[in-house]
């Protein structure tokens, strides 16, 4: 059965080592049949959650106008997200932290997601990366119905492009190909 796969990917570097396992698993999924969406919040204009709930008295639209409202679309309508940030400070980048908080407007209408994460860091211990993985997984516990379905860890990765080549790569493919 074709499902419907998103990647958010985070990364604030096209082309930088969460980017590129993002690739890699659209590549497994795609040639696994599925659909596959994949959006770059570096080329996007997210503004921050500012807590004023105008969403609620305007039936899940935002008083901010950027491109959240289409990425919270497109989140709605996916089977399957992929959330993939670097670390930073042990905790994920603020470019996907502040897509998490925006999903308040309509997050109700966010269930029965399968979710991946993909992390990348240049400390070279899968240890450093535990709080990252707790913000996605505070995100999914609000989430009704969702599933964890795989973690990848980049660990020991700095500069853009030292991904490539390792076992991180094959298995963001394989995982994409599982979905």
């Amino acid at each position: 059965m074709s499902k419907k796969v998103l990647i958010i990917s985070g990364s604030p570097r096209k082309g930088g080592n969460s980017d590129l396992l993002c690739d890699e698993f659209m590549r497994g999924a795609q040639d696994s049949g599925h659909t596959v969406d994949k959006i770059n919040l570096s080329q996007k204009n997210v503004g921050y959650c500012r807590a004023c709930y105008y969403c609620r008295s305007k039936g899940g639209k935002c008083i901010i106008k950027d491109d959240m409202a289409e990425i919270l679309q497109s989140i709605i309508d996916a089977d399957v997200i992929v959330m993939a940030s670097p670390v930073y400070f042990y905790s994920i980048d603020a470019q996907l932290k502040a897509v998490i908080d925006r999903t308040v407007a309509r997050w109700l209408e966010v269930k029965d997601k399968e979710f991946y994460y993909i992390m990348t860091a240049a400390d070279d211990t899968s240890a450093a990366m535990e709080t990252t993985l707790a913000c996605f997984r505070g995100y999914a516990d609000c989430v009704e119905g969702a599933k964890e379905m795989g973690v990848i860890y980049g660990c020991g990765v700095y500069e853009k492009g030292e991904i490539k080549g390792t076992s991180a790569m094959s298995k963001a493919y394989d995982m994409g190909r599982s979905v």
